[in-house]
């Protein structure tokens, strides 16, 4: 009797123990990736102008991360017919009720369809880099392309600007957010300047395989890292 007794006790140990065994593995696991958020600065480009909800691209990098990457939200602050200096005014406030650990700016379509200055253009991209980062962030950047019309010499120093920015403050650049959608009229809204629906998942493409890319990057940097920081790296976005 005392044997069974002895056997039940020990079976019914054996199960709190991988009980606790497994509380364990999954606090630390969640402990390992703390939630962190993806800010997005943008204008129509990234706010979905024209198009259902849900299917822009930002979006899809949304749905995409969520399943990939759950610990990593992905906030879209994007507005239509932002200017660099608008999205100035509004970041102080949107970085402390978000607190992103990564800020991907799509900013400069409006200054440039507008006509704007350049140099405050880029002295205002330059301070929203600089409160990214004051605010204990990251940012990401992605240039535009201004149609032709605007003639070659403008549209060289417009993008320009992205460039140096990118230089300078040694930032991850994605060149073109169009990319493979700018100058195709099948992928544009009846305006000429807005991309489709057809054109969401293209450019949600040429982002995430930008964010891939720095991930990639940062994990050859840390490439003396023991497997299991490896592993936590492939998990999150990386710090530069």
């Amino acid at each position: 009797m005392q044997k069974i007794i002895d056997e039940k006790s020990l079976a019914l140990l054996c199960i709190q123990l991988l009980l606790a065994a497994i509380l364990f593995l999954t606090t630390s696991a969640a402990n390992s990736n703390p939630p962190q958020n993806l800010l997005i600065m943008g204008d129509s480009l990234s706010a979905g102008y024209g198009i259902n909800r849900e299917k822009d691209w930002a979006s899809l990098l949304a749905t995409h991360m969520k399943a990939t990457h759950p610990h990593i939200r992905v906030i879209n602050a994007s507005i239509s017919g932002e200017t660099t200096s608008g999205a100035l005014a509004r970041l102080p406030a949107i970085l402390a009720s978000t607190h992103p650990h990564w800020v991907l700016i799509t900013l400069g379509a409006n200054d440039g369809l507008r006509g704007q200055s350049l140099n405050a253009m880029e002295n205002n991209l330059n301070n929203i880099v600089t409160l990214i980062q004051q605010h204990g962030g990251k940012a990401l950047l992605a240039g535009i392309r201004l149609p032709p019309n605007y003639g070659k010499v403008f549209n060289t120093r417009f993008h320009a600007v992205y460039v140096n920015i990118a230089k300078n403050k040694n930032l991850p650049l994605l060149p073109f957010l169009l990319k493979d959608v700018g100058g195709n009229m099948k992928l544009m809204q009846n305006d000429g300047l807005h991309p489709n629906e057809a054109a969401q998942t293209i450019m949600f493409e040429t982002v995430r395989q930008f964010l891939s890319e720095i991930c990639r990057q940062h994990e050859r940097k840390n490439s003396n890292f023991s497997g299991r920081e490896r592993n936590l790296h492939r998990r999150a976005l990386p710090y530069y």
